[in-house]
């Protein structure tokens, strides 16, 4: 990821609505540029990475948002995955969990990337600043004893 203090990057998945109560989000990850820190006297940098289950209009989800501050710089690559199983999810960066939730989405999914600017966000950074957030892949896969 390339992000300035105005702009972020995310991956979720959001449910098909083929009736309205299947609106439910899985946030793998979000990162906003004004949240990532470096630290020059150990070399480490450190981002706040946002990560949740969201109901939207599913009345079977209760919102459970947290970001908290992981040791990494998001211009290096990362693996971002979410462990989705019945009543449970599992955030993970680069193979090792981060937070889980005791709640899932029960239905069909599709999967959202995308990279935002918001120019009104931050005066100080630079005005053409194009973010850029590089996929190098995306893995699926239905474990069919859960089915």
């Amino acid at each position: 990821m390339d992000l300035s203090p105005r702009s972020m990057a995310a991956v979720w998945m959001v449910g098909l609505e083929e009736v309205p109560e299947r609106s439910a989000e899985i946030c793998i990850f979000e990162i906003f540029g004004d949240a990532v820190q470096a630290d020059a006297g150990a070399g480490v940098a450190s981002a706040a990475v946002g990560m949740d289950v969201h109901p939207f209009r599913d009345p079977a989800i209760s919102d459970e948002f947290d970001a908290p501050r992981v040791a990494l710089d998001p211009a290096d690559p990362h693996v971002y995955a979410a462990d989705w199983r019945p009543g449970r999810v599992d955030f993970l960066i680069d193979g090792e969990r981060v937070k889980t939730v005791h709640q899932a989405p029960a239905y069909a999914m599709q999967m959202m990337v995308a990279v935002f600017d918001f120019p009104d966000r931050a005066a100080s950074a630079p005005a053409d600043h194009v973010p850029l957030l590089a996929v190098d892949y995306v893995r699926g896969s239905q474990d069919a004893s859960t089915m």
